[in-house]
């Protein structure tokens, strides 16, 4: 090839590079001038994984694509693996004499009267191999393969920087590819029945119907009390079915004004109404094949009940200012702490509505009907904040679980958590003491050790309680005991023996 050829190709080469933003598109834009140019019968570019080790062909001329997907090499593999491990390029004079060619695309399968030579370069990033640029041309003697040698380097040199950023590309998908899989399993774990806290027979009896409605495609109704972990339940109904890898979307019906809960839940059309600058979707079209969370559904004005109910009969719905039917394929959970029965005697809820929702009702128990799950809860966040906050708490005290589990919680488990961040935001020691919880806690029934008569029997409970308390955590270590509630040994010893507490005991 003359020098004023090379030339040519070169500079058609760097055009091509240039005038190409899609990388795939440019390099194969390359093989093609390659093709022409250099009588090319195929040509790849080959990229290394970093992680897996393994080489695949990135980009191919005159090969098939299932034999591309097909064709993988291990690092040090055939002609091609050698050259990506050592970093030297390797010339083969005639392909079907050299036993390290593989010939894993099957190209080579049954020609005959020709043979063809094979060329192979690395492509470098500094001195780090990324990939390497073959050629597969007739054989035409020794000088036309040290010149096709000499070509391909250069050109390997020319589209290094786009092989790079294939590289970059691919090792950024699948970062997200993990990353993705890693919140999933994160999102299933979070929500897996399994994880809602509560030993007690009537969260026994939920854990079993979610586990039941799960894998049906049934309209779910959800009932109870504010602050009971209802949306939780929803969470994990949609997490562990079928549509799990679909969009699960929650709008609280409560939170949004009556004119604007039909744009939300359906969608609108541009110039629908006022401030309508643009077509939106809805709730529902945005949760195609998922699962949509309509929390607070006794609140729900008339009018767009009737607009729900067609959708969970036919499956469709126009946008507001629309005239196009949408048809959708979502599964619909409702929640409410409304009583939705009052509602239909009064007419403030439509009655088939209410039939069509009220397929599979799941009755969340309120947390004083099960107590048992008080301490079991508590304990959860008590682990969860203390994280949170860097706080080393292990326990509550005795007195403080008398309170717990003697209070009514009107609030629920809400009022719970709360109660338990507030306590742990205000406690410096090692266990949560009656004071760190809010007074509120304290209309509850009285326990022995919060009832007292005078003042002074106040002083005395309290102080017996950290005496306790300090040697439980010193393990009856008198000195440490006195220096963690701030006082001496003999008057530590002192107010010991008052209250009847052996140091003994703790050991």
């Amino acid at each position: 090839m003359k020098s004023i050829e090379e030339i040519s190709l070169l500079y058609e080469i760097n055009e091509a590079l240039n005038d190409n933003t899609d990388m795939k598109k440019a390099l194969y834009k390359v093989l093609e001038i390659l093709s022409e140019s250099l009588n090319l019968v195929r040509g790849t570019v080959t990229l290394l994984d970093h992680i897996t080790k393994e080489i695949r062909i990135e980009v191919a001329h005159g090969i098939p694509e299932k034999a591309m997907k097909r064709a993988k090499y291990k690092l040090g593999e055939g002609i091609t693996g050698k050259v990506i491990q050592t970093g030297e390029p390797a010339v083969v004079p005639i392909i079907n004499e050299e036993p390290l060619f593989l010939n894993k695309t099957a190209s080579h399968k049954g020609e005959v009267g020709m043979d063809y030579s094979f060329i192979c370069v690395p492509v470098k990033k500094g001195n780090r191999v990324v990939g390497a640029l073959s050629a597969d041309r007739p054989y035409q003697g020794k000088t036309a393969l040290q010149q096709g040698e000499k070509v391909l380097s250069v050109v390997a040199t020319m589209i290094a920087r786009h092989v790079i950023n294939l590289e970059r590309l691919h090792t950024e998908k699948d970062k997200l590819k993990q990353e993705n899989i890693r919140l999933k399993g994160e999102l299933e774990n979070r929500y897996s029945f399994s994880n809602i806290i509560g030993n007690s027979n009537k969260m026994r009896e939920v854990f079993q119907m979610i586990s039941q409605v799960s894998r049906s495609n049934a309209t779910v109704l959800i009932r109870g009390e504010s602050g009971t972990g209802k949306e939780l339940i929803a969470n994990s109904i949609h997490y562990n079915s079928h549509r799990n890898s679909h969009p699960f979307v929650k709008i609280n019906c409560a939170a949004l004004p009556t004119n604007l809960i039909e744009s939300e839940l359906f969608g609108h059309e541009k110039g629908s109404f006022t401030g309508a600058l643009q077509q939106k979707k809805g709730k529902f079209e945005m949760a195609h094949k998922g699962t949509i969370f309509l929390d607070e559904i006794g609140t729900m004005d008339l009018s767009v009940q009737v607009k729900l109910l067609r959708v969970l009969q036919e499956k469709e719905f126009e946008r507001v200012g629309g005239h196009e039917t949408i048809k959708v394929d979502v599964r619909i959970i409702a929640a409410t702490n409304s009583n939705l029965e009052s509602m239909v005697e009064k007419g403030t809820f439509r009655d088939d509505l209410y039939f069509r929702l009220n397929v599979f009702p799941i009755y969340v128990p309120s947390l004083r009907m099960r107590k048992t799950d008080v301490i079991l809860l508590a304990d959860h966040f008590l682990e969860k904040y203390s994280k949170e906050h860097f706080k080393d708490i292990k326990r509550f005290s005795t007195p403080a679980i008398d309170m717990l589990m003697e209070y009514h919680w009107p609030g629920n488990v809400r009022e719970l958590e709360n109660c338990i961040e507030r306590a742990i935001l205000l406690c410096n020691e090692g266990a949560i003491h009656s004071y760190h919880l809010p007074p509120s806690l304290q209309t509850g029934k009285t326990s022995q050790t919060l009832a007292p008569i005078t003042m002074d029997q106040a002083v005395a409970n309290l102080e017996r309680e950290m005496i306790i308390d300090s040697l439980k955590n010193t393990r009856g270590n008198i000195k440490k005991a006195a220096e963690l509630v701030g006082t001496t040994v003999r008057i530590f010893a002192y107010k010991a023996s008052k209250y009847g507490v052996d140091y003994k005991d703790y050991r």
